[in-house]
């Protein structure tokens, strides 16, 4: 296919595929003897490559590494990584649309006003703990909300107790933010970086001490993979950081009701 067929099915311009073979991010093929570049599956997959990557963050720079990589890599390989980066997309998608539709029930129960989208201590809190200007720190104010628009009455009033103790306690918030800042230090770790495990047990602390003082003892059966739909936005060893914290508060947990 021409350059005006690639683009038409990738839903980009013409000038945007020219833009990425001029920053070397997009290999642009050789000219035929009509004078002609005729462009194949790969480089659609390409394409469609850099547009998710720009899309999650990455630089061009960085965009141009992985579809250098890929040129090396079977084309089975590379669609079955694709095809698991449309499920992670599509659990997204839902997990939205179950917040959209606890939204949706409360604003046809009467209960949102014009302006709200979660319990009002909830934004109240959001408002005087200031989050830093951090990624981390941005999905968990994220996961904030959206558990909170899921959340019973009695976890509800749980959390309002939760976020009364923390923004009276200026300690708390100095040691949230400086979790968060370690947080983000691992955008770029591996999961096995020897900073993830004490990060790890930094939240659990945490955690146990403002967040979990008065779960009930029926509640110590944590399971992972409940959150793993929420770790989809973190990089790996971000990722690593929560599973494991949540691990060991599942154990602390048992082990206080066995």
């Amino acid at each position: 296919m021409r350059i005006g067929e690639l683009a038409a099915l990738l839903g980009v311009s013409t000038r945007t595929v020219r833009y990425y073979h001029h920053q070397g991010v997009l290999p642009e093929p050789p000219r035929l003897a009509n004078g002609y570049r005729e462009y194949g599956m790969r480089d659609a997959i390409a394409l469609a490559r850099v547009r998710r990557l720009v899309e999650l963050g990455l630089s061009l720079d960085e965009a141009r590494d992985v579809i250098a990589d890929d040129r090396s890599r079977e084309l089975p390989e590379i669609l079955a990584e694709i095809d698991a980066d449309l499920a992670a997309q599509e659990r997204e998608i839902q997990l939205r649309r179950a917040r959209l539709a606890q939204v949706l029930q409360q604003a046809e129960a009467g209960a949102l006003g014009p302006d709200d989208t979660s319990s009002p201590d909830l934004v109240a809190f959001l408002r005087k703990i200031h989050f830093p200007a951090s990624k981390s720190a941005a999905w968990d104010r994220d996961l904030l909300v959206l558990m909170d628009s899921m959340a019973t009455a009695p976890d509800r009033q749980r959390a309002f107790t939760m976020f009364d103790t923390l923004t009276a306690d200026p300690e708390a918030t100095a040691r949230g933010h400086e979790f968060y800042r370690r947080l983000d230090e691992l955008a770029d770790a591996e999961p096995g970086d020897p900073r993830v495990a004490p990060l790890a047990e930094m939240l659990a602390d945490f955690s146990m001490e403002h967040m979990m003082a008065d779960l009930p003892p029926g509640q110590a059966g944590w399971d992972p993979q409940t959150v793993e739909p929420f770790l989809e936005d973190l990089a790996p060893a971000q990722a690593e950081v929560v599973r494991r914290a949540i691990r060991t508060i599942g154990a602390r947990m048992s082990e206080e009701t066995a």
